[in-house]
Order: C-alpha cells, then structure tokens, then sequence
C-alpha cells in the first residue's frame, strides 16, 4: 500500500438494525485526497443489496424511529463547512431537514413514541454576538482546561438537551447550566432522560463525572450515580437504568463495568470482566452496549487485540462474535439470533457481516476492488516472555525473501491496544519495503487489569515493566522473523509512542534513525499545558509542584541527553493534548547536543488526532515525510 492511496479504501460503521424490517442503515466512510475532505454517507442493506442513499458530504448517525418509519440522522448538507443540522428520511426515500442550530447537533435521541427527537445542542455562554467578536475580544478563563484537543476552544461553549417535535419541528431546551450534557437515554415510559454529565468543580482536573436523570414535565434533575467515569447509560425495559463505568473520586485505570443503577444512587455490578467494555459512542451508536432483555445487555470488548461482541446476563459473559478480527459496530435481533456488524481485519479495511445462528455470510464488498490491488500484508503472529509476563504483537513482513529494514511501530495511550484490525500504519511501512514490528506491551488494554495497570508510578525507574518489554520487542521478533535486519533498525510512535521513541533511543542506540510524533516529553511543563491535567497525576502518581523531582525523572526529556538516533520530531501547531512545546523543547534539546534532527510541524487546524483524522492531504503528507527519513538512514 502507498500513501496516495489513503484515499482508495472505505470504512463502514455505526450499524442501525431496523426494529422490525431485515434491512439495516449504516455509515461509510471515505477520504478524498484531491478536494482534502473528508466523505460520509449513509448506505441501506435492504435484505438483498447494499447501496448509499444520501447525498450529502457528511451525513452521520444514523438513528430509526421506534416504528421503523423514519430515519433521523445529522447531516451537513452539501456544504463541508457547514454545522449538521437534524434531517429525517422517509419510507418512500425523501430527505427533510427538520431543524438546525448555531453551532450545529452533536447526538440525537428517538423518543419512546417516535414523536419527539432529544438531540444535544452546543452553544456559546461568553455573550458576544458575532465570530469576528470572539476573534477580537480577550478570552476569560475560569477553568484551566480551557481548550480541548479536536475540539479548539471548550471554554465559551457548553452542550445541552433540547427537545425537538418530529411533526412540526418546534424545539424546546431542556437542561441548562454551567456543565454540559451528553448521551441521552430516553426512559421506556417516555417521562424521563437519563444523560452523563461533568458537574464538579474540578471536572477539569479529574475528570469525574455522574449519571443525571432530567424530568420531561418538570425539567427537574437528579444525580443517579456517584461520582466516577462514566460513559454510558441506558434503559432496561422493566425501566432499570444502567451504566457502564468505574467510580470513584480520581481517574483510575480499572475496567469499566456494566452496573444497575439502584434507586437510592447504590451500584449492582453486573458484569466482572477482566476485558475493556467499549461504550463511548454518541447516543444510540452501534459502539454502544445494546440492551437485550431485563437481564441481558450485549456489548463489545478487547480482547487480545481483538474486539468481539459479548451477551452479559446474570453476571456470566458468553461471546457472540469473536475471531481475529475487530468488531466495531453491530445490531441485534435476539428473538431470532440475528446481528449485523462491521468488522474489519488486517487486510481488510472493512464490510458489513451478518450472523443468524451459527451461519455469517459478508453483506457488502465496499473494499473488494482496493483490497485486490493494494498488496497488503497479513501480519504474522508472535508471543515472548518479559520479566514473567506474555507480550503479544505482530510482524508484517513484505513479499520476497531478503533481509529487511526494521521498523518497530510503539502505539498510544499507553492504555490502547495495537489490534486485529486494518490498520494503514502498518501496511503503508510493509509496502515501504519494511519489516514492521508492533506489540502490546504491559500497559495496554486488552490484556486484563494487571497488564494496563503495570506502568503506574513506575516511570522514574530506570527501566520501567513497559519499557523492559518495549526495549526487546525487536530483538524477540527478529530472533523468530529473521529476514528483520537488526542492523537497519528504526523506531516510532505517536502520543505515548513518541514518549517510548525518546526514552527508547536513550536506552539502545542501536537505532539508525527515530520519528518521535505528538509526544509528551517535559511532565513538568505537561502538567500546566495538556487539555487531560489528570494523566500525569494517574500515571507518575505525583503532582506539582511538591512532586517535582519524581514528574521530572518520569520525563523523557530526563534521559534525552544520551540519544545519538537522528530524530525527526513531528507535531502539530493545534495540539491541545500534547501541546506544542513538547516537540519544541525535545528538538531544542536534540539540536543543542549535536544529534541530526528536524521539526516538521503541521500547521494551525491540526491536532493530536492528525494520523487518524486530520486532512487527507496532510496525512499523505506525513506519511511521505516519516517514510523519507527513514529511507534517509536505513536504506543507504
């Protein structure tokens, strides 16, 4: 796979079953390199053929009436510029815009009777009266998070619930203040929406957040849950609200878990997993656990790099869907054992699978035609043992039999999972004419509550447990693949991988060349700058300023001196979660001692999210930047 062909490939998400009809709605992706945008469409499985059936250049979130008869989505029309706006599609095919707003809608929300639509609206609370105004004016910040990553400025803007009547698209607000509202969740009986909300003072600094429950009647609130990560809430038919979660008064890292929220605000765990349960996604996203019955909610979970479809009743979890494969949206039918999902594997960037029973048969073939002419790589599978603990990861090997450069991948978070699914990193390296390696190490998700937790207050160590498995994944590949060539060997990563990049050349300077991307480097200046204030104190175990020698000595900056790896540092002008000053100190750093370095800066309107979502031309862009310096070194 080459760079210019980013834009050659679709994605397929946020699957909607119809209630009662075997058809189902969902949402395909594309890039378009030529115009630098971004294309989503909405596309209908109507039992027999797949097919797109809007218009528009963005339409998204898919949601179908409780009768099937209406199909209400966000789109923005035909203009990229534009706020989505609320339309619905009918039986007979047409698009209405039913309403739209300022600022656009972030999530809507079917009613119980299909007469009403909740959709959570932003809007500004700073009182200017014009664009040009808020550009002018000086900006007054209360909170120090004030900024938000993809998000640019949070400070003026809050998002709360507004009703909107189906039939004649009036709007009526219904939740106000000074926090904001996300995924609502209608009770069965229509009376009430339940929503996770950030209330706390300091919501900035540790990101703690409750399950609310507003009135329709009254507009009255009440807090639901204890203060804690909430992600998700829903509704049982029998009207039990549930939530997926952790709480507690502090961020932590123990997996979320599928609880019953009791009336008195008591929690009733439900579910005991030592796996991550995904349920992020806007209101009524097919990411989202989908409940079953009054005991049974179906969710999905990572596994081993894997993300499958899990039942959870009576405490006991069954997988539904599993393999190597990642599952990234589905619907069900649990009356007749039917789920249509999307799932994507690592050469194939995605199609829409259907399973009744024991028989799964492919729905579309979105991909067929790239995946045809793209020579990707089927990665090659390998376990080794650090410090008593099993590392998993994969080997990417292009086609041939000579030895080859070696490009070990480190992926973020550290709490993410590099995964059975496509993934263009690897099989743009691959087609490079590189051996790519990537693990999981501890600290991953995936792996249990003991892998993910094991780097907490342990980076000031001279060889963290993350690190140790990090430092011989190359080697431990190339003992098994040996067509790596440890001889020609580069590193890289975004985010936490740009922090391992740092730290790893300082330790081994076997490596002929670095690309340290979007990293965090400097704790000390990370802990007053980073729009997520509460990472550093989760992970160092250690806050400013009375911790200041411990945030330092956890700083990749710290062992920096010792690098002679030519680097090249890339970030972005707009990234609010790594903040440019990180790549501009370790770039100071890495020129002053004399180490071949550059900067490649991407400019304003990009942030932490460029590799993934940023504008396909800069994606492009990067990509041939990352593949030229290593070429640089590695292929002399």
């Amino acid at each position: 796979m080459r760079p210019d062909q980013l834009g050659d490939f679709r994605l397929p998400s946020d699957v909607q079953l119809h209630p009662t009809n075997d058809k189902a709605a969902f949402v395909v992706a594309q890039m378009n390199t030529v115009e630098d945008v971004y294309v989503h469409t909405l596309w209908m499985w109507n039992g027999a053929d797949a097919f797109p059936v809007t218009p528009g250049v963005s339409d998204t979130s898919p949601r179908w009436s409780p009768d099937g008869q209406t199909l209400a989505y966000l789109s923005k029309g035909s203009d990229h510029e534009a706020k989505p706006h609320i339309a619905t599609r009918g039986t007979t095919g047409q698009t209405t815009p039913l309403i739209s707003f300022e600022l656009g809608v972030k999530e809507i929300a079917w009613s119980p009777d299909g007469m009403t639509i909740a959709a959570v609206v932003p809007e500004y609370v700073d009182g200017l009266e014009s664009e040009e105004d808020r550009e002018r004016a000086p900006r007054r910040i209360t909170a120090p998070a004030f900024r938000y990553d993809n998000n640019s400025w949070m400070y003026n803007r809050r998002s709360h619930i507004w009703l909107i009547d189906v039939a004649t698209g009036d709007a009526t607000k219904l939740t106000s203040g000074d926090s904001s509202e996300a995924g609502p969740a209608w009770s069965p009986d229509g009376g009430s929406i339940s929503y996770v909300s950030a209330t706390d003072p300091r919501r900035w600094i540790d990101d703690i957040n409750h399950v609310f429950t507003v009135s329709i009647a009254t507009a009255e609130v009440v807090q639901r849950s204890p203060a804690g990560s909430w992600t998700w809430c829903g509704y049982a038919p029998n009207g039990s609200l549930l939530v997926v979660g952790v709480a507690g008064e502090k961020p932590s890292l123990r997996l979320p878990q599928l609880a019953r929220v009791e009336l008195d605000g008591s929690l009733s765990q439900l579910s005991s997993l030592d796996q991550h349960i995904v349920g992020t996604g806007q209101a009524g996203s097919g990411t989202n656990p989908m409940i079953l019955s009054n005991e049974s909610v179906a969710c999905l979970v990572e596994n081993r790099g894997a993300q499958e479809l899990v039942e959870i009743r009576s405490g006991n979890a069954q997988t539904l869907i599993s393999g190597k494969r990642v599952v990234s949206s589905f619907g069900m039918r649990p009356e007749s054992a039917e789920v249509v999902f999307s799932a994507t594997t690592p050469t194939d960037p995605g199609e829409l699978h259907r399973i009744v029973g024991s028989a799964e048969s492919i729905l579309t073939d979105l991909n067929v035609g790239f995946v045809s002419i793209a020579g990707l790589v089927e990665p090659q599978e390998f376990v080794y043992e650090s410090d008593g603990s099993a590392i998993h990861g994969w080997v990417y090997l292009p086609e041939g039999e000579g030895p080859l450069p070696l490009l070990f991948n480190i992926h973020g978070g550290p709490a993410a999972q590099y995964s059975w699914g496509f993934f263009d990193e690897f099989q743009v390296y691959a087609g490079a004419g590189y051996g790519v390696v990537a693990v999981n190490p501890r600290g991953s998700s995936g792996y249990g509550y003991d892998h993910v937790a094991a780097p907490i207050g342990r980076w000031a160590e001279d060889v963290p447990p993350d690190f140790l498995d990090l430092k011989s994944a190359p080697y431990e590949a190339a003992a098994r693949f040996p067509r790596l060539d440890l001889g020609r060997m580069g590193i890289l990563g975004g985010s936490y991988g740009g922090l391992s990049t740092v730290v790893l050349t300082s330790m081994d300077q076997r490596y002929k060349s670095a690309v340290a991307e979007r990293g965090v480097y400097n704790f000390v200046s990370f802990a007053g700058t980073t729009d997520i204030p509460w990472f550093g104190e989760l992970y160092l175990q250690a806050t400013m300023p009375t911790g200041v020698d411990d945030v330092w000595a956890a700083s990749p900056l710290a062992r920096a001196h010792a690098i002679t790896t030519p680097t090249l540092v890339l970030h972005s002008e707009d990234d609010f979660r790594c903040p440019l000053e990180q790549g501009q100190q370790l770039f100071t750093l890495l020129y002053t001692k004399g180490v071949e370095t550059e900067l490649l800066l991407f400019p304003p309107g990009e942030g932490h999210e460029l590799s993934r979502s940023g504008k396909p031309k800069h994606r492009v862009e990067r990509f041939d930047a990352i593949i030229e310096w290593h070429d640089r070194f590695l292929k002399v």
